[in-house]
C-alpha cells in the first residue's frame, strides 16, 4: 500500500458491533449480524477494504466458556459474512482478565482493550500500519483501543456504553447509529481525504522547477 494511499483495513469490535449483543454467547446458532452490518460489510468490501475482528473474550478467563469454543464462534462469523460476499481476514481475541477465576487466564496484559496490543498485532499480520486502519466498536474502551493504536475509529452509539467516561483519547473520529452508518462515514472520510491528498500532490508537482520549465512558466 502506498504511504499515500486511502485506509483499506477496518477493524471491527465483534459483540455489539458487528454481532447482536448476546452476553457470554459461543452458541454459533445464536449468532446475528448486528443492525446495518448487512448493507455497511459489503459497502467497505466493494471499495477494496479489508475486515478482522479484534475482541476482548474475558468469558474464558472467567471460566464461562474453553478457549476452543471460540473456534466455532470464528467459523459461524466466517460463514455469515461469506454469505455477504465479504471476507473476514482475521479473527483476534483476548481471553484474559486480571480478575478472572481461571489461573492460566488471570493476568494483566497487552492485548485487552482498551490496551493497544491487539491491534498492533493484526495491523502486523495483515501488512499495514495502523494509522491506515480504522476501528469500529460500540464503547469508549474500544475507542481508547483505536486511538492509541494510531487507528481512525468509529463509534456505535447503541445504548452498550453506558459510563460515558470522555477523554481527549476516548474521542472518536466519527459516531454512527449502525454499522451501515459507519461504513458511509467511513467511506466518505477517506473519499474526502483521498481528493485533498491527490490535490496536494499535484499543487507540490506544479510548482517543482523542472515541471515549471517543461510547461513554460516562469516565476
Amino acid at each position: 500500500m502506498s504511504a499515500e494511499g486511502p485506509a483499506r483495513v477496518v477493524f471491527f469490535d465483534k459483540d455489539g458491533t458487528l454481532l447482536a449483543d448476546v452476553p457470554w454467547n459461543v452458541d454459533p446458532v445464536r449468532m446475528r449480524l448486528a443492525p446495518g452490518a448487512a448493507a455497511g460489510l459489503p459497502l467497505l468490501a466493494a471499495q477494496g477494504y479489508r475486515v478482522a475482528v479484534v475482541s476482548n473474550q474475558p468469558g474464558v478467563a472467567r471460566g464461562l466458556f474453553p478457549e476452543g469454543a471460540l473456534i466455532l464462534v470464528e467459523r459461524r462469523l466466517r460463514a455469515l459474512l461469506g454469505q455477504l460476499g465479504v471476507a473476514l481476514e482475521g479473527f483476534y481475541y483476548c481471553p484474559h482478565d486480571p480478575g478472572g477465576t481461571v489461573a492460566a487466564y488471570r493476568r494483566d496484559c497487552e492485548c485487552r482493550k482498551p490496551a493497544p496490543g491487539l491491534l498492533y498485532r493484526a495491523a502486523c499480520d495483515m501488512g499495514i500500519t495502523p494509522d491506515r486502519a480504522w476501528f469500529v466498536g460500540d464503547i469508549l474502551d474500544d475507542v481508547e483501543a483505536g486511538c492509541a493504536a494510531g487507528c481512525r475509529t468509529v463509534l456505535i452509539d447503541n445504548g452498550n456504553e453506558t459510563e460515558w467516561r470522555l477523554s481527549p483519547v476516548r474521542l472518536p473520529h466519527h459516531v454512527a447509529s449502525d454499522l451501515e452508518e459507519a461504513a458511509r462515514a467511513i467511506l466518505a472520510h477517506d473519499l474526502a481525504r483521498d481528493a485533498f491528498g491527490c490535490g496536494l500532490r499535484n499543487a507540490r508537482r506544479a510548482a517543482r522547477p523542472e515541471h515549471a520549465a517543461a510547461t513554460g512558466r516562469h516565476a
